[in-house]
């Protein structure tokens, strides 16, 4: 009889320590089962190996970024095949109260009119996941890229000005009406992680400043790049980097996800007061009647 499940019959053995295991009671193993007492045992000898900032440790392959890459080429296809996809998914912030997942999914559009936006973007979330992600472990870096890519999104709301109707019929304000895409905004959060990383480990981001002015010098003189959505994800991505930096220490290292949750929570707020303090005529604009 099991010794957990007095009144259940065992049919078989943990390979560990021998006791009666009913199938309720029964984990797979290497090699025949174990059960649930053995398991436990073995989790507090043989805790799961963290990166320095409390990630899980990986085989090193960054598997997230690639998963992102190819996303983002995947539907760099799409947009070429049916156009309308950017428009049925573009950042616009005239449209973010009334469809509001627009706020993720343009992070992983790009421009389908050249091939360069997709390509220097895709080139540096290479060049960045293959650092940053075994660093931080999968699920921390996934969580910093799409937060820091909303971010983006709340920078490019916010500075859009305050409209009213006669202020957007009168084209001014034109940002309000103006699509976003592109993988910049959550790019430049990684870039502003991997400054204070780097700072916290003692490491040297030399190298990284030309590469970062050069990248931040594109969004204020080439026309068409959104440099709010560069400021938004960037100031994003520093903040956090520094709640998973704060909270690296063993006994608190689960508090990092709350952290995480309560910057995405600091920008839903900021975001909801900016459409609030804006007329309803202008906050309830949706694709239908969207030019």
């Amino acid at each position: 009889m099991c010794p957990r499940h007095p009144d259940r019959e065992a049919y078989v053995k943990c390979q560990r320590c021998g006791r009666p295991t009913c199938p309720e009671c029964q984990r797979p193993a290497a090699v025949g089962i174990q059960c649930v007492d053995c398991v436990k045992e073995s989790a507090r000898a043989h805790p799961t190996a963290r990166t320095i900032f409390g990630g899980q440790v990986t085989d090193g392959r960054p598997l997230v970024t690639y998963t992102i890459i190819g996303i983002c080429l995947v539907v760099y296809l799409l947009q070429k095949v049916d156009p309308s996809i950017t428009s049925r998914f573009a950042f616009v912030p005239a449209l973010g109260w009334t469809e509001p997942w627009r706020f993720i999914t343009a992070a992983f559009l790009h421009s389908p009119y050249t091939y360069f936006h997709v390509l220097i973007n895709m080139f540096a979330l290479w060049s960045l996941g293959q650092y940053l992600e075994p660093l931080l472990g999968r699920a921390r870096f996934a969580a910093l890229y799409l937060i820091s890519g909303i971010g983006g999104q709340v920078s490019v709301a916010l500075l859009a000005g305050s409209p009213t109707v006669d202020k957007l019929n009168a084209g001014i304000d034109g940002g309000w009406l103006t699509p976003v895409v592109g993988a910049s905004g959550a790019i430049f959060g990684l870039f502003g992680a991997l400054l204070l990383l780097n700072r916290h480990l003692g490491r040297s981001s030399s190298g990284l400043y030309l590469v970062l002015a050069i990248n931040a010098a594109f969004g204020f003189l080439y026309p068409g790049i959104s440099w709010q959505a560069h400021l938004g994800g960037f100031i994003t991505g520093i903040v956090c980097a520094a709640a998973i930096v704060f909270f690296r220490s063993r006994g608190v290292r689960h508090l990092v996800w709350a952290a995480l949750g309560g910057v995405f929570a600091l920008l839903v707020v900021i975001t909801v007061a900016k459409y609030l303090s804006l007329p309803e005529a202008v906050r309830m604009i949706d694709s239908s009647n969207f030019s």
